[in-house]
């Protein structure tokens, strides 16, 4: 259809000609989709504030791809057009000044557009995201935790959950005392590699809990175990991704 509509999380853009603008979406039922916004920088745009990192937003799409045409045909795809938008939750805009949080919701955008596939639809993924970006907006629990529960739950939705209570190589049952990255998370005695990473018994309690949603356990947590968690986590998930998150050093811990 020429036409199609979607909800969308705005994950990232940049500057294309004088006025426009290329945005990265991840929607609903679509997957990822790429699509300039025509005129969009400039101050008599309708829908230019709309079309911000982190804003949640229904739009409209008009799409100038043959979606017929032979793969083999050799004709690159062309970009999407955004012809209409209305904003569900401009979640980037309300967290923009504050530092934490808005670095917090650039390394969710960031993490999305990674995990995702141009045109195949992700639909837990975007739920994950929208979810995580309307917490940090209301403020309802720390940025820090919002951010390592978003990183650990879109890592179990990819196939890439760490094991917490078990034996990543035996299955020997837990808690154990080692985690490691390679391995696949926590290690028993007999399977732990050298190398391997000692966190306190109170981290992995804290990873689990916050792989379950469990915001009371999480809440009440300490300083040492949260930062543990968060190295943990993050190294986990760049592992799996093969490559390092550009937004990740400025998320302040």
């Amino acid at each position: 259809m020429p036409l199609f509509r979607d909800e969308a999380v705005v994950l990232r853009v940049h500057k294309l000609a004088e006025a426009d603008r290329i945005v990265t979406l991840l929607t609903r039922r679509h997957g990822r989709v790429r699509a300039v916004g025509k005129g969009v920088r400039r101050t008599t745009s309708r829908f230019g504030a709309r079309l911000e990192p982190g804003s949640y937003i229904d739009v409209q799409f008009h799409s100038r791809n043959d979606y017929e045409a032979p793969v083999h045909s050799g004709r690159a795809p062309r970009l999407d057009l955004v012809t209409q938008t209305e904003s569900l939750g401009n979640y980037g805009a309300q967290v923009a000044n504050d530092y934490e949080r808005w670095t917090a919701a650039s390394a969710i955008c960031e993490t999305s557009e990674r995990l995702s596939i141009e045109g195949e639809p992700a639909l837990r993924l975007f739920l994950l995201a929208v979810g995580a970006l309307r917490t940090l907006a209301e403020r309802e629990h720390d940025s820090s935790l919002v951010l390592d529960a978003f990183f650990i739950r879109a890592m179990a939705n990819a196939g890439w959950e760490p094991a917490l209570s078990v034996c990543a190589v035996c299955s020997a049952p837990g808690p154990h005392a080692a985690f490691n990255v390679p391995a696949g998370g926590s290690v028993c005695p007999a399977c732990r590699p050298s190398g391997s990473a000692r966190p306190q018994l109170a981290t992995l309690e804290l990873m689990e809990a916050l792989l379950k949603g469990n915001w009371a356990g999480a809440g009440a947590s300490a300083a040492g175990p949260r930062r543990e968690a968060s190295g943990l986590i993050a190294a986990h998930l760049q592992w799996h991704l093969e490559r390092s998150l550009r937004s990740l050093p400025l998320v302040a811990r």
